[in-house]
């Protein structure tokens, strides 16, 4: 039930549009994923993230086996009836924040066994493992494990990292084809290494897989590194498959990374600098605490149709925010989750108009600094 097509392709760049089909209903790309981690974005309520128009969220298989159990969200009807989600659901292995538990896992050939970051107890997740979990969640779209390095590391360790990713991948698709799951994803790694990206990717290609992801990225390295490392994958991925950067991006990049011919991004940028006042706009960032809006009557961004544009003030907002209250991230999520979905539905419809290098360009003298 899973099928993906390209509409339009951009001449000038690599960009296209397409549609994503999943048992959940289809999903138009370029599409940004909002983030819900354990089941729910925070601050937002299932029909909210309707009314943005977001038509698939991320759910984490790391944190959902921890709790409340994979075990206990199939029974409540998986994570589409169990969070009341009736769109498309991407879940990711949970290698990301396995590895990042650096002190509390251990890495084998046959998986990883790391401790809960709750209670301390010992846990085994191997490539089946991953796709178990995720089976039981019932995902419309899974991910493989991965093992994601640090940086910086050495070429040798991340070439060790890349094979057994690649290994991994194997025995994920042999789980998958044996499961009656989504569909499954294969992920690239490589650290910062252009031979070693352009490398897992040719051979990650091989396994046939119905998607790809790029990741591994924005682990500490300087943005233009984030986007070498995208260039030097994405030659190498095969045109009538989509194409995943997984963990990006700020605003500005986004156009970026489509141009570079990538279909699906998430990241936890907009939902967490929203909990932190930090809010974007198309004037530029705006951190609500500033003093400067402390009796600012104007819209956050009189450009934005957003339901907090419409009706508050950047006064009552930057109150709600140094008051503590539960209103402002709901308010400041429901924003930059808005506006980050309003810029990718320009994006693709620039693309359909064969206007993109103009958005481009535009896009690009944009501000980016504070107001």
């Amino acid at each position: 039930m899973f099928r993906f097509e390209v509409l339009k392709t951009c001449p000038h760049t690599k960009a296209r549009a397409g549609r994503l089909y999943t048992p959940h209903g289809t999903v138009d790309t370029p599409v940004f994923m909002p983030v819900g981690t354990l089941g729910t974005v925070k601050g937002m309520t299932q029909e909210m993230l309707e009314e943005l128009g977001a038509e698939i969220i991320l759910g984490n298989t790391y944190h959902l086996y921890l709790r409340p159990g994979h075990e206990t969200i199939h029974e409540l009807g998986g994570l589409h009836g169990f969070m009341s989600w009736p769109r498309a659901i991407l879940t990711d292995s949970g290698g990301f924040q396995v590895f990042s538990l650096s002190k509390m896992r251990k890495v084998r050939e046959e998986g990883v066994t790391f401790r809960s970051h709750l209670d301390g107890s010992s846990h085994f997740l191997s490539p089946e493992k991953a796709v178990e979990i995720q089976t039981a969640l019932g995902s419309d779209i899974l991910m493989q494990l991965d093992e994601c390095p640090p940086y910086p590391v050495s070429h040798e360790a991340a070439r060790k990292s890349m094979e057994l990713t690649q290994r991994w991948g194997e025995r994920s698709k042999q789980s998958w084809l044996g499961s009656a799951a989504g569909t499954l994803f294969g992920i690239t790694q490589g650290s910062m290494f252009p031979d070693l990206r352009a490398e897992a990717a040719r051979r990650l290609v091989d396994l046939d897989l119905p998607g790809y992801a790029i990741g591994g990225l924005s682990v500490g390295e300087p943005r233009p590194l984030t986007m070498e490392m995208v260039a030097a994958c994405e030659p190498h991925l095969p045109r009538d498959r989509p194409r995943y950067v997984m963990g990006v991006g700020l605003p500005a990049e986004i156009p970026e990374y489509v141009a570079l011919g990538i279909d699906m991004m998430d990241c936890v940028l907009p939902t967490r600098n929203a909990r932190n006042g930090l809010l974007f706009t198309s004037q530029g960032r705006v951190v609500i605490r500033h003093a400067r809006y402390a009796k600012d009557p104007e819209p956050l961004d009189p450009q934005c149709a957003c339901l907090a544009c419409r009706r508050y003030s950047r006064a009552y907002l930057r109150h709600l925010f140094l008051s503590g209250e539960i209103l402002s991230s709901v308010l400041n999520t429901f924003h930059n989750l808005y506006f980050y979905l309003d810029r990718m539905r320009k994006i693709r419809e620039a693309i359909l108009a064969e206007d993109f290098p103009k958005y481009l360009s535009d896009i690009r003298v944009q501000p980016e600094p504070g107001v």
